[in-house]
């Protein structure tokens, strides 16, 4: 055996060898990580800035606007309605006065809401309070007072009081109204300047991007791949033929260690391809001389067990022939005797040719093809069809597939699975069946019966060779059944176990078969 020396210490680099491909990147990273920090910090401040701005001007200026719009109109009518119910006494007047300062009170109301947010309009609008309350007290009310006792005569009077109080009306409205001016144009521009400030550090944020994809692939190109194409020329040389050309990489660190460690390498193959082609030829001929030794060891096996049964054939006979001769002149004692032998005779062929078919699995038929476990099935029951027939055997299937195997081989395991479930049997007329589920790309079989069961302190042991859980003058058998069932599955690719269910009589073994398409 080639003796594998270990690697030598990489070569120690130097200068720009030194720095390792990490810090390279974690110095560059760590630069466009702090300018991506501070570029996103001012993109989300500016964002939530004109958010802001926004909101102020759509849901706080906009209804300010709106609402101030809806008292100005309110108190026109209620100044009309006023008029006109001084110059006709009629009660319709006083209706739609009533209904338009019902509109100025909703309208008031929701100024007062959006006080809070927008502060500065609030003495605006308490000017316009002061102006309409002095407009309703020396106007308004002194109309409705006076006009039904005084008739029309009482409005007249009142028409300069009006012009005057409703005038400041008039002004404190409009005052009002240039403040939300104002104050709509200020939110207009700082929205228009946030969304300027948002749009730069959008531009800034792709810079900073295309720029960190140039900086990261000029760091890649001449940090990684350069030395990683020079170290993959000279490995390509190498394995060209060029086997004496040595592998360096100057820098950065990791590479350079890699190409120390690859050149090691190279060194050691060749070393060691060197020492195979030595040994090559020695190990075809060790080959050659294993092939022969199993093909005689197999010629072997073969001539040995007919040479072994031939002497026991014959003692088998002879001894039965002297039974038969001489059976009146031997007691009973020489006559179990003879039985003694002639049953050993048959036993020790019984086991030869048990033998002999655990060797010969995946030795002798090791052609494996589609093959229906439908039509093994019937073969492996019509050879068992005496015993079914003698115990009065019910033995049911599943519909079986088709499995990749050994036809032979797979008979001889249902045959031996259906066969034991007959000779273990209980006191009732044995029922068997066959079952089978997918199994992704296996087919899981069992085989349940109703016999004696086995202990499944048993379960491993069972399928050993030789091992035996009962004598052989209750069950007969040589103890080899299911272990060549188990060296016929796993031949196949498969495995089989024991499984007993608590409280269930009977036995169940289960197996897997590989699954084929066809």
């Amino acid at each position: 055996m080639t003796r594998i020396e270990p690697l030598p210490p990489p070569r120690a680099p130097s200068g720009l060898g030194r720095i390792r491909v990490g810090r390279w990147f974690l110095l560059v990273g760590t630069v466009l990580l702090l300018a991506f920090a501070a570029a996103i910090t001012v993109t989300l401040t500016t964002l939530n800035e004109t958010r802001d701005a926004r909101v102020y001007i759509i849901d706080v200026i906009d209804p300010l606007v709106l609402h101030t719009l809806e008292v100005s109109t309110a108190l026109s009518t209620e100044e009309s309605a006023i008029r006109g119910y001084g110059r006709t006494n009629e009660q319709s007047f006083l209706t739609e006065y009533s209904r338009a300062r019902a509109a100025e009170t909703t309208a008031e109301a929701a100024i007062q809401r959006l006080l809070p947010a927008a502060p500065e309009a609030g003495a605006d609008l308490g000017q316009l309070r002061t102006a309409v309350d002095a407009w309703r007290r020396d106007y308004a009310d002194a109309i409705i007072r006076n006009v039904p006792t005084q008739g029309r005569e009482a409005a007249p009077n009142l028409a300069e009081v009006n012009s005057t109080r409703f005038g400041a009306v008039r002004n404190a409205i409009a005052t009002q109204q240039l403040h939300l001016e104002q104050l709509h144009r200020a939110g207009s521009t700082r929205l228009e300047e946030g969304w300027d400030t948002f749009y730069r550090a959008l531009v800034a944020l792709a810079a900073l991007l295309v720029l960190s994809a140039l900086v990261f692939a000029l760091l890649v190109r001449y940090v990684v791949l350069r030395p990683v194409a020079s170290l993959a020329e000279q490995v390509r040389a190498v394995a060209q033929g060029d086997f004496d050309r040595e592998l360096r990489v100057a820098h950065p660190a990791e590479m350079a260690e890699l190409s120390s460690h690859a050149d090691a390498m190279r060194r050691r193959i060749i070393a060691e391809w060197r020492t195979t082609s030595r040994t090559q030829r020695t190990l075809e001929d060790q080959a050659a001389e294993l092939k022969r030794s199993n093909g005689e060891l197999e010629q072997f096996a073969y001539v040995a067990s007919h040479d072994l049964q031939e002497p026991l054939r014959k003692v088998a006979s002879f001894t039965q022939m002297l039974e038969q001769r001489y059976g009146d002149q031997l007691d009973d004692r020489a006559k179990q005797y003879i039985k003694f032998a002639v049953d050993g005779a048959k036993r020790m062929q019984l086991l030869i040719n048990d033998l002999l078919d655990f060797s010969r699995v995946g030795r002798v038929s090791n052609e494996r093809e589609p093959v229906s476990t439908e039509e093994i099935f019937a073969v492996a029951v019509g050879n068992l069809a005496a015993p079914i027939e003698d115990t009065d055997a019910t033995v049911t299937h599943d519909v079986l597939p088709v499995v990749n195997g050994n036809r032979l081989l797979l008979t001889q395991l249902f045959q031996n699975l259906v066969g034991n479930a007959i000779k273990f049997r209980s006191e009732n007329p044995p029922v068997i069946h066959i079952g089978v589920r997918r199994d992704g790309q296996m087919w899981e079989f069992s085989c349940a019966d109703n016999g004696i069961g086995v202990d499944q302190k048993y379960a491993d042991r069972i399928f050993l060779i030789f091992q035996r859980l009962h004598p052989r003058d209750v069950y007969p058998g040589t103890g080899i059944g299911l272990a060549l069932c188990r060296k016929i599955v796993e031949y196949h690719g498969g495995r089989i176990w024991l499984e007993k269910e608590p409280d269930t009589p009977g036995t169940t073994f289960r197996w897997t078969l590989e699954a084929t398409d066809e």
